[in-house]
C-alpha cells in the first residue's frame, strides 16, 4: 500500500513526485514507457510562456503565470539550462495589430509583467532578420527557454533521491476503488501477458494523452482527450544566431501557429503545425506538414537557410474538449486527483501544477513535511563547456572523459557513463540522447551509435540484441552474423 501512486512520468508527473517527496509519505510512479519524458514532454518547443495567450480566469492562465515565475529558481536548484530570451508576437496587418492590443490587455489581466508593443523600427532593430512586412509586435520579456528533457529528468531524479519509487514499462489497464483507496492493475511491457497490482490510498493521474481513459475508469463525469499533432524542424547550431527572441505569429483558432525559436542548446527550432488526429500514438511527420513549417517560417524570417535542417519530428498535445486544464480531485472519486488536458502551456505551468496537486493531496491526508528534503540536484557537466585546465584535471581523475564518443556534440564516454549510472539512469539510445545529447548533432547518431551500443551492453550487463532505441520492441540488432 502506497500513500500515493502517480501515473505518468512526464514533466507533470515528475513535478508532482518531486514536490510530494518533500512529505512523509510513500510514493510510487508508474510509467508505461522505458524512461521518464517519453511522451508529450519529449516533443515540444521547450518554451516558458509568459502567459498572455491564455483566457483570463482559466487554469491555463493561472498556472502558466505562476509556473513561469517559479521556473528560473527551480532550474537553478536542479541545475537545468534556462535562458530568458523574451518572445515577440508579430503582426502583419492593421487588423492583427489590434489583436496585439487585446493580447497585451489580456496578459496584464493574467498578471504578466512588462508587456509592451514594439513598432516596426524597434522591432527590426531588435530582430534584423525579420520580414520587413511585419508592422508591430507584442514583446514579452519574461518569456524564456528551457530544456524539456533535462527539466523532466531532473525533477524525477530529485524525487527518486528523496524516496519516490519509479517503475517503468508498466501500463495501467484498470483502476478499481477499494475500501482503503485504489487498486491499480498494470501490464508489463517487458513480460507480455503478466499483470501486477498496486494499492494506493491516493491516485494522481498525470497520464497525458491517456489521462481521460484513466479518469473515466473511476468517474461518471467523463473527459475526452483529442491528440493535436505538431510537426517540427530542427536546424543545425550554425543557424541558431538568426534570431534571439522567440517569434510567434498572431494566434489563430488552432493555437499560436508556427514559431521560430532558439533552443537552450543553440539550435533553431521551427514549428509546430496543429492537426487534430485520432491515434494517440501517431507521431509520424508528413511531407505536407513539414512543407507548411518551412513555408510559414520563410514568411517570418525570409533569409533563413532552411537547408540546415538536421532532423524533423512530431509531438502530440493532449487537448481536452472543454479547452482548459483540469487539475484537482474528482468529484465522485475521493482520493483520485487529475491533471487532465495539460497541453500548451503545460511545460511552463508544470511547477505550479506540481505544487497545487501536492498541496491538495498533502492537506487531504495530513502529510507532514520531511525534516530533511533535498531540494537541489547537480546535473552532468558538459565536458565541452570546461576550460582547458578543468578538462585536463577531470581526464586525469577519470580517463573515460578523454574518450570522445559523439563528435558532433562533443560528448565523452565519461558523460555517457554518468548518464547510465545516475538515479533513474539511461537504458537506451534515446535515454542517453535526452541526458547528454548523444546523437543530437548534425550526423544524428550516424557515427556514435555503434559505440553507444557497446557502452550500454557493457555497463548494463546485457546483450547487444537487447539494446533498444527507446524501449519496448525498438531493438536495433536482430542477431549475430559472426
Amino acid at each position: 500500500m502506497y500513500d500515493a501512486i502517480i501515473i505518468g512520468a512526464g514533466v507533470i508527473g515528475a513535478s508532482v513526485a518531486r514536490e510530494l517527496s518533500g512529505y512523509q509519505c510513500s510514493i510510487l510512479v508508474l510509467e508505461k514507457g522505458e524512461d521518464v519524458c517519453v511522451g508529450t514532454s519529449k516533443a515540444n518547443s521547450g518554451l516558458v510562456h509568459a502567459g498572455f495567450d491564455a483566457k483570463p480566469g482559466s487554469l491555463k492562465a493561472k498556472y502558466n503565470v505562476q509556473g513561469s515565475l517559479m521556473m528560473e529558481e527551480l532550474c537553478r536548484r536542479l541545475d537545468v539550462p534556462y535562458e530568458r530570451n523574451g518572445a515577440l508576437v508579430l503582426a502583419f496587418s492593421r487588423e492583427e495589430r489590434e489583436t496585439l492590443k487585446r493580447l497585451k490587455k489580456q496578459g496584464e489581466e493574467n498578471g504578466v509583467k512588462d508587456l509592451v508593443i514594439l513598432e516596426k523600427e524597434q522591432l527590426l532593430e531588435k530582430e534584423p532578420h525579420l520580414s520587413k512586412e511585419a508592422v508591430a509586435a507584442l514583446y514579452a520579456p519574461t518569456a524564456a527557454l528551457v530544456c524539456p528533457f533535462l527539466l523532466t529528468i531532473a525533477l524525477a531524479e530529485n524525487a527518486n533521491v528523496n524516496g519516490a519509487e519509479f517503475l517503468f514499462e508498466k501500463e495501467v489497464t484498470h483502476i478499481q476503488k477499494t475500501g482503503k483507496g485504489y487498486e491499480v492493475t498494470v501490464s508489463s511491457r517487458t513480460n507480455p501477458g503478466k499483470q501486477e497490482s498496486y494499492l494506493g490510498k491516493n491516485i494522481i493521474n498525470c497520464a497525458g494523452l491517456y489521462s481521460d481513459k484513466l479518469h473515466n475508469m473511476i468517474s461518471r463525469n467523463s473527459y475526452q482527450i483529442t491528440p493535436i499533432k505538431g510537426e517540427y524542424c530542427l536546424l543545425d547550431k550554425s543557424g541558431g544566431a538568426a534570431v534571439s527572441s522567440t517569434l510567434f505569429r498572431v494566434p489563430g483558432k488552432m493555437g499560436k501557429g508556427v514559431l521560430v525559436t532558439r533552443t537552450v542548446h543553440g539550435n533553431l527550432l521551427l514549428g509546430p503545425t496543429a492537426e487534430s488526429i485520432r491515434d494517440k500514438e501517431e507521431t509520424a511527420t508528413s511531407k505536407e506538414g513539414l512543407k507548411k513549417v518551412l513555408n510559414d517560417t520563410r514568411h517570418t524570417v525570409p533569409d533563413l537557410n532552411t537547408g540546415m535542417v538536421i532532423t524533423s519530428f512530431a509531438g502530440l498535445r493532449a487537448h481536452e474538449r472543454n479547452g482548459d486544464f483540469i487539475v484537482g480531485e474528482a468529484e465522485d472519486a475521493p482520493g483520485f486527483f487529475d491533471a487532465v488536458g495539460i497541453e500548451s502551456p503545460g511545460l511552463s505551468a508544470a511547477p505550479a501544477i506540481g505544487n497545487a496537486l501536492t498541496a491538495m493531496v498533502a492537506e487531504k491526508n495530513n502529510f507532514k513535511p520531511k525534516e530533511q528534503f533535498l531540494t537541489e540536484r547537480k546535473g552532468i557537466v558538459p565536458f565541452a563547456s570546461l576550460s582547458a585546465g578543468e578538462k585536463e584535471a577531470i581526464v586525469k581523475e577519470k580517463p573515460a572523459y578523454g574518450n570522445m564518443i559523439c563528435r558532433c556534440e562533443m560528448i565523452t564516454e565519461g558523460e555517457i557513463l554518468e548518464a547510465i549510472h545516475r538515479p533513474l539512469g539511461a537504458k537506451s539510445l534515446d535515454g542517453l540522447k535526452r541526458r547528454v545529447r548523444t546523437g543530437m548533432g548534425r550526423c544524428q547518431g550516424g557515427f556514435c551509435t555503434p559505440k553507444l551500443v557497446e557502452i550500454l551492453e557493457r555497463e548494463l550487463g546485457i546483450s547487444k540484441l537487447q539494446i533498444t532505441k527507446t524501449g519496448g520492441s525498438s531493438g536495433l540488432l536482430t542477431d549475430e552474423n559472426r
